[in-house]
């Protein structure tokens, strides 16, 4: 019996002489760090206080040309566009960008964020063509536009571009003045792994530094700072899933101060909407409570909304547009819970002889493929696309294992795509309809030549195991220093064994969740599972369990608890003790 049915990797333990190098820290935090490969005093310094240096913006290849090429169409009163995307990152980067336009005295700024089901991912030459005959003259993409090189090539006789973007790079560049993008091979930006909102910071940093804006008297306003910007970077990365190590750690770090002080109404609404305090605010709240609220905006209506709510001036405008956003999340739920369901079913049918999970149909909407088929990999742990079909053309969304990198899938069966673009473990892509049934035995042979052999099972990494006695505020106050915790840098994962089961209930309006109450016959302690109310009945008197440890706040008080991640029947079994390849490990982000 197991929540998850994960196979446990209890990592390693931390040799005798690491721990004594790192004694001034507590022995748990020290062996999180020896987990993450963190082995050089100075980089664990780093690591807990967040100091890593920013990189300097004009070390990426295209700054300086996009930088001269926006001073210029300033300075000249052209029409500029921001062309985004509909997610969260490519929201908050539109927001910081055109804010920092406008706070450098470009008097013209639109930002333009396609419709998710109407249009596509990517510059489109209708779009485009729209913008040019409004007027504009520059157009600066985020989020967006690396794979773009026909849609550029076409547009580039009547719009100047210059793209930014942070995405895998096709073969070919798109002929842009200028291409912003850290994974290009001959860019020498040391830190690869910016979200699109990263990347766009990068450039405005340069913009902030090096373009003085033109004062107006009669309308002035204090200078923008890089700081006023920080709060969207945090938002845009952790919602994109980027690691969080090196530049972006310190980044998110301080974009989180930004926010629990936030001096943006529609932040400050979202928040309370959502049902916490803008001064508790954590990479966790924006994966799991804001950055669902901003990203339905995109999935099921207009992602404007969701920009909208980022530059609110003033109270009511951001309470209503919040007020908004919430309606949409929940309506984003339910539709969600439908057809996952739906596509539940398909997938059982086919397993598990198949290696990739294809689902498709008119019901599955492009907006909330990629969040069906991300439920898929963690129930089945296969690849799994999930495809709008359509008459024309369909859209799908690929999520996957980092056994198999779906893009360079998908680059293998260019020829059957209209346009496709993603990372190892998410993908998007448009084809045509009659096409799909070819897309499905491609990827499914391709995912059979690369994972048959393989044995798949999820896996989680126990960072120590702790017999529950030893567990303590201190040890809770040394995991803080870890934060914030996200891609590449998890929440600290431990293991107890061979814990009776006092208590066993399910809790929560509808029984969803599973309350509990564990003892090693010494201490006591409470303990959640969330989601998994259905298992109240057949939980053992005597389990493992992998947690965090985490405080739950209730009546003004504040008390430790065990979030659990999985659970199983006690056993005597030898658990293998495993060498950690993380934090070292090659990555892309989602």
């Amino acid at each position: 019996m197991s929540l998850n049915a994960k196979r446990w990797q209890i990592l390693k333990p931390a040799p005798s002489t690491y721990i004594e190098r790192f004694s001034h820290l507590h022995r748990i935090t020290a062996q999180i760090l020896h987990n993450r490969r963190i082995d050089d005093p100075q980089e664990a310094e780093d690591f807990l206080h967040k100091t890593y240096r920013s990189g300097d913006p004009l070390h990426m290849k295209g700054v300086a040309q996009a930088v001269r090429n926006i001073k210029r169409a300033i300075a000249a009163g052209e029409r500029i566009a921001v062309y985004g995307d509909f997610d969260v990152d490519g929201v908050t980067a539109t927001a910081l960008m055109v804010q920092t336009l406008q706070a450098l005295g470009a008097e013209h700024v639109v930002p333009y964020i396609p419709h998710r089901t109407k249009e596509e991912h990517g510059l489109n030459i209708k779009a485009l063509r729209k913008l040019w005959q409004d007027g504009v003259r520059l157009v600066i993409t985020v989020d967006c536009g690396i794979r773009d090189v026909a849609q550029v090539a076409q547009a580039r006789t009547g719009l100047d571009i210059i793209i930014t973007d942070h995405h895998s790079i096709g073969p070919t560049l798109p002929p842009a003045l200028a291409v912003l993008n850290p994974r290009q091979e001959d860019c020498h930006y040391p830190f690869k792994e910016l979200a699109g909102v990263g990347v766009a910071f990068k450039l405005a940093q340069a913009l902030l530094e090096r373009v003085h804006p033109r004062v107006d008297p009669e309308r002035y306003e204090p200078p923008l700072s890089e700081r006023d910007l920080l709060d969207l970077v945090a938002l845009g990365t952790v919602a994109d899933m980027a690691p969080l190590i090196d530049e972006n750690r310190a980044l998110v770090h301080q974009g989180l101060e930004h926010i629990r002080d936030t001096e943006r109404p529609g932040i400050e609404a979202l928040c309370w909407r959502a049902g916490i305090k803008p001064a508790d605010v954590d990479a966790s709240a924006i994966s799991y409570m804001l950055g669902p609220r901003l990203n339905a905006a995109g999935r099921i209506a207009r992602a404007d909304i969701a920009y909208g709510l980022l530059m609110a001036r003033h109270p009511g405008e951001g309470e209503k547009l919040a007020t908004e956003l919430e309606r949409l999340n929940r309506r984003r739920q339910r539709i969600t819970g439908e057809l996952q369901e739906q596509a539940d079913k398909i997938a059982s049918a086919h397993l598990p002889s198949s290696m990739l999970i294809f689902v498709e149909g008119p019901q599955f909407l492009a907006g909330l493929a990629g969040l069906v088929a991300g439920r898929l990999v963690e129930t089945f742990y296969r690849p799994a696309i999930v495809v709008e079909r359509k008459e024309g053309i369909s859209r799908g969304s690929a999520r996957s294992i980092p056994e198999f990198h779906i893009t360079r899938a998908l680059d293998a069966c260019t020829d059957l795509l209209v346009r496709h673009g993603g990372h190892s473990a998410a993908a998007g892509f448009a084809i045509r309809t009659e096409h799909l049934a070819e897309l499905q035995d491609r990827l499914s042979t391709l995912a059979a030549e690369a994972l048959q052999a393989q044995e798949l099972e999820p896996t989680l990494q126990v960072d120590a195991e702790v017999p529950l006695e030893d567990l303590d505020w201190p040890i809770w106050q040394g995991l803080q220093q870890l934060r914030p915790f996200g891609e590449m840098n998890p929440e600290p994962l431990f293991a107890s064994y061979d814990v009776g089961v006092e208590e066993c209930h399910a809790v929560g309006s509808d029984g969803a969740h599973l309350k509990l109450l564990f003892s090693d016959g010494r201490t006591t302690w409470d303990g959640i599972a969330f989601r998994h109310g259905a298992l109240a009945g057949e939980i053992p008197g005597h389990v493992d369990i992998a947690y965090h440890l985490q405080v739950n706040e209730w009546n003004d008080q504040r008390r430790l608890q065990l979030n659990v991640q999985d659970i199983r029947s006690a056993s005597n079994d030898v658990v293998p003790r495993l060498e950690s390849d993380q934090g070292r490990a090659e990555y892309e982000q989602e």
